[in-house]
């Protein structure tokens, strides 16, 4: 179950109300953002909706439009009453063509964003007409030979279902002192700005009497996203207390999304900072070569700031084990290679070749020479594993351990052999940076969020 505020426990009811309240408002607002966009479709469905809203945006008839409707009107009047024989028809087809030659140039559709719907007029003249040119086909739509050849009832009916609606969706929008259009929906939202008001003071002084050692400053910053239903600008910011509120009054229930988002968030935080903290250490590794702090530790661990004594304990349980189970695995090996080693030295002795062309001896000497390196393997296996449990033995290994180590450190701390091994270490670990960085690209922060729920899953089981 999610954490629920005092207020909310105590007082649910009143909170489902100011929760459903916050999200009528929050409705208002997003219609109102969007009305200018959808004004056209509201107009030609719902257009009562549009004869009381638009005073609140401050539209109004564009006067251009409006007077040219008009005249169109007035046409059709005349030729219903008194047909082509009524004097002012000439007339009013003679004023048209020129007003329908300023609409063109001047554009009054401009101002309301509206220019796709004289473009749509354009196409439908066109189309009607026959003409190439939008102002052609005005001139010709109101010219007496068209309408009387075509019927002038035909196309007054084309008028008012093509061309009068898109003429209606034209407007003009006036503009305040500051030279800003007009917008009246403070009206509308202030009445909510009230109780919205009223509600957070209230759970103010309610947390200051149970908190009395807190301030005003941190009670307030407790639910500062309340305030976000108090601003009267950028008002779509009030989704996110809206959303808070309906999932508090659990009007709604917002968890499975709250918990969406929680994971996205842990997720890419997790591997952002996997991927630094790898960068980190793998820089601070390539920085010690450089200095050649890693060299003089691998040498003199004893020369660290910590005594670290279980280094010792895992070098001997290391070379203790591949005595007993390493070497073993081995042994065909290694007495293959004495064995070479053996015939070669014997090889090398003065008038050896000629020995061995003596009858027999040849034989022997292939029968013997595995032998002796059997016997001397496990001569050198075994007199060394007890030299090692040996004190003077483990004396003995220790130092040549030391003058090995010695001996190696001399020729590794010569420059070009330094500055060789030092160059391949940090090349190495470049490697392993590039890698460490694309592996944990590929794998999605998902996974790792993904294996964490598992181990949680198991430690709960």
């Amino acid at each position: 179950m999610h954490y629920k505020p005092y207020f909310e426990r105590r007082y649910p009811w009143i909170e489902r109300c100011i929760a459903l309240l916050a999200l009528l408002n929050l409705a208002l607002v997003f219609f109102d953002l969007s009305y200018l966009y959808g004004r056209n479709f509201y107009f030609s469905v719902f257009p009562a909706l549009t004869r009381y809203y638009d005073p609140i945006k401050g539209i109004r008839p564009h006067p251009e439009t409006q007077y040219y409707l008009q005249q169109v009107e007035a046409l059709e009047t005349q030729l219903a009453t008194g047909g082509w024989d009524a004097p002012q028809v000439e007339q009013s087809l003679a004023q048209l063509r020129p007003l329908s030659q300023r609409i063109l140039a001047e554009n009054p559709f401009a101002g309301a964003n509206q220019n796709s719907s004289l473009e749509t007029i354009k196409q439908q003249m066109r189309q009607r007409t026959g003409e190439t040119f939008a102002l052609d086909a005005f001139e010709t739509f109101w010219s007496a030979d068209y309408l009387q050849q075509r019927g002038w009832q035909s196309e007054f009916a084309f008028w008012q279902a093509e061309i009068r609606p898109l003429m209606q969706t034209n407007y003009y929008r006036g503009v305040n002192q500051w030279g800003l259009p007009t917008n009246r929906f403070w009206l509308l939202d202030l009445p909510f700005v009230i109780i919205f008001a009223l509600d957070i003071a209230a759970r103010l002084w309610g947390h200051h009497r149970r908190h009395p050692n807190l301030s005003w400053l941190d009670i307030a910053l407790r639910r500062w996203y309340d305030f976000l239903l108090l601003i009267p600008f950028w008002r779509w910011l009030r989704v996110l207390p809206v959303a808070v509120r309906l999932n508090h009054s659990e009007v709604v229930t917002l968890e499975p999304v709250r918990a969406e988002l929680q994971r996205d968030l842990i997720a890419s935080f997790a591997t952002e900072t996997a991927q630094m903290i790898g960068i980190q250490i793998i820089d601070q590794m390539q920085a010690s070569i450089e200095r050649g702090e890693f060299i003089r530790t691998l040498f003199h661990p004893e020369l660290s700031q910590r005594d670290r004594p279980e280094l010792t304990t895992i070098a001997t349980r290391l070379v203790g084990d591949s005595l007993r189970q390493a070497v073993p695995q081995v042994q065909a090996d290694l007495e293959n290679l004495v064995q070479y080693s053996i015939t070669s030295s014997l090889n090398q002795f003065p008038g050896y070749r000629q020995l061995r062309r003596l009858p027999g001896l040849q034989r022997l000497s292939s029968y013997l020479t595995p032998k002796l390196a059997q016997a001397l393997f496990r001569i050198f296996y075994h007199n060394l594993g007890d030299a090692l449990q040996d004190p003077v033995g483990a004396q003995i290994t220790t130092r040549l351990r030391r003058n090995f180590r010695d001996a190696l450190e001399r020729e590794l701390l010569k420059r070009q052999n330094i500055q060789e091994v030092q160059s391949s270490l940090i090349e190495f670990l470049e490697d392993i940076k590039f890698n460490y960085v694309k592996n944990l690209t590929e794998m999605e922060g998902r996974q790792l969020i993904e294996r964490a729920e598992e181990l949680h899953k198991q430690v709960r089981g």
